[in-house]
């Protein structure tokens, strides 16, 4: 009994302990429930005054962009009648028109031009063109190639020491070097043939705009000396630390540098404002409609030129852990094939034409996308196939709060770059020259007084030179800067091309021409590590990948611009 009573009570007892349990946990739920009830009318007043707040900057902004609209249109209106400046009324018209109907077309929708377009575009030029056999539209294609690659070489008299020998051995080293890309493709069967036509077919058109034809010409030199008024801009700021003769003396250190910090704060807070975005896409867009690659290669590709290697690829950020080896390819080979902007200035420091260096980027966007698709082609499906996606990080913590914090924070990274590039600069001109001390103390041994890595490298790329149309007692002089870039960087070399041209026994113009667009890219050794690096940080589990295919992706950004500076050999 007493065991039982026992048992009773302690079962009793967990009865009662059970009971305040439940009636504790009730309790708790309560409070609960109202805490959630006051915190769910927080978070409705919450999200009332950001709606409120979100109306309220809406309707800010169709105010500011009206009456932004109404001054471009009364300044392009008082800018026309005014004598003073009658006689650039193309230019201004070209520019205030661009951004009226930028403006316009944020009200108005795409479609607007899209379905007219569309209309007369599918039925009457896109349904019968395909309604052709494959075999007819690639023999069409490839005829129209083959038809302006000649007629650029041998229809255009000749200039300079040119001849004709020298514009065909320029078209005999692009057919050299399509054929090379095509023997070591890792899927011939699976190569996209229009792509790599159209990119071929474009290369070639923006080169006989910009050097043929009186208005691509005017129109890049206008865009090369407006970016370089816009860079010099940058000297004013570095006059506040170093004195008027100090910045005459166009230091690398002063002059170059407070440019490049200057321009990519410009650009973090354009991108702030959704102006790039806005440029990048339109690019994007041509390239994904014309060439059939993907939203997020057409992005990177269209970007390159613009904000560099390393930036291109954070445009498509969400993207690039799921891309295929193919886009991943195609991601690097862009960025080895072009400059930035940022380092824009510091070539035209060093005596470069602007517009040689503007063309050459742009010409290497359809040359990067048909000679990588030629070298890896596509055999899966993109996830962006289809669509033009641009990545705007407005969910990173570390967003600016307005374009003024974008500018500064801007400024602070460029001066990242700025270091990066001085320190770039210093170590490699010091290990270079280490290596060429070392070199000459052996060679002395052969009886060679003169044995160094330039020399080496430019034996070993003379047939190159020799493709591009370089004149004979040129070659190796040129071959040596090719082999500097690539090993060291472009800096280095357009440093000694610049050094050449001041010298008693420069380059001819031919030659020069050549250099200029040839170096005109990020393809080298110490690029290959940053394409590495940002692209794995990008997407940590496709490291392997990125780096078996590095190396392809950086020979092949090397011989895109190489392949720019042949086309530009064909037509000088």
């Amino acid at each position: 009994m007493a065991a039982s009573a026992g048992g009773f009570d302690e079962e009793n007892q967990f009865v009662q302990r059970k009971t305040s349990v439940s009636t504790t946990s009730d309790e708790k739920k309560a409070t609960a429930s109202n805490t959630v009830d006051t915190e769910g009318g927080l978070v409705d007043a919450d999200k009332e005054g950001i709606q409120a707040k979100t109306s309220f900057d809406k309707k800010l902004r169709v105010i500011v962009l009206i009456g932004l609209a109404a001054l471009i249109l009364g300044w392009w209106i008082s800018s026309t009648i005014l004598k003073a400046t009658r006689g650039r009324w193309l230019v201004q018209t070209i520019f205030a028109w661009f951004f009226l109907i930028t403006i316009a077309f944020r009200f108005i929708p795409n479609s607007v031009v899209t379905e007219p377009v569309a209309a007369v575009w599918i039925p009457y030029i896109q349904e019968p063109w395909y309604r052709l056999p494959r075999k007819v539209r690639l023999t069409t294609g490839w005829l129209c190639l083959l038809g302006i690659v000649f007629g650029s070489a041998f229809g255009f008299p000749l200039t300079g020491n040119t001849d004709y020998g020298h514009r065909a051995i320029s078209v005999l080293g692009l057919f050299v070097f399509q054929c090379g890309f095509y023997l070591s493709s890792t899927n011939r069967s699976a190569i996209c043939w229009p792509t790599v036509i159209v990119g071929l077919i474009l290369q070639q058109a923006i080169a006989l705009f910009v050097l043929k034809s009186g208005a691509g010409f005017s129109l890049f030199k206008y865009i090369a000396d407006l970016a370089n008024d816009f860079l010099s801009e940058s000297l004013v700021g570095a006059q506040f630390f170093f004195d008027a003769e100090t910045i005459a003396k166009k230091w690398f250190f002063i002059n170059t540098l407070s440019a490049v910090i200057f321009f990519i704060a410009t650009i973090q807070m354009l991108y702030y404002l959704g102006v790039m975005q806005w440029i990048v896409k339109g690019f994007a867009w041509f390239f994904f409609k014309l060439m059939n690659v993907s939203g997020a290669e057409a992005v990177v590709a269209a970007a390159s030129p613009w904000v560099g290697q390393g930036e291109s690829a954070c445009l498509v950020k969400p993207y690039v852990d799921i891309m295929t080896p193919s886009e991943l390819h195609l991601v690097m080979t862009s960025g080895f094939s072009t400059i930035s902007g940022a380092v824009l200035t510091a070539y035209i420091a060093l005596g470069v034409p602007p517009q040689n260096l503007i063309t050459s980027s742009v010409m290497s966007i359809p040359a990067s996308i048909s000679i990588s698709k030629l070298r890896i082609p596509e055999v899966e499906e993109p996830v962006t196939r289809g669509r033009i996606v641009v990545d705007r990080g407005d969910a990173d913590k570390n967003r600016p709060v307005n374009a003024l914090h974008a500018f500064s924070l801007g400024g602070l990274f460029g001066l990242n770059v700025a270091g990066q590039i001085l320190t770039n600069v210093l170590t490699i001109l010091s290990l270079v020259a280490t290596i060429n001390a070392v070199l000459t103390w052996v060679g002395r041994g052969f009886g060679i007084h003169q044995l160094t890595l330039q020399l080496v490298l430019g034996y070993i790329g003379y047939p190159i030179a020799f493709f591009l149309g370089v004149p004979s007692a040129e070659i190796l002089r040129v071959s040596q800067l090719l082999a500097t870039k690539l090993i060291e960087n472009e800096f280095v070399a357009y440093l000694e091309l610049s050094s050449i041209q001041t010298s008693s026994n420069p380059l001819s113009q031919r030659a020069f021409t050549i250099a200029s667009y040839s170096l005109c890219g990020f393809a080298n050794l110490g690029s290959l590590g940053v394409q590495i690096g940002v692209l794995s940080a990008l997407a940590p589990s496709r490291g392997k990948t990125i780096a078996k295919i590095a190396m392809s992706a950086m020979i092949c950004g090397f011989i895109s611009t190489l392949q720019t500076a042949g086309i530009a050999g064909m037509l000088i």
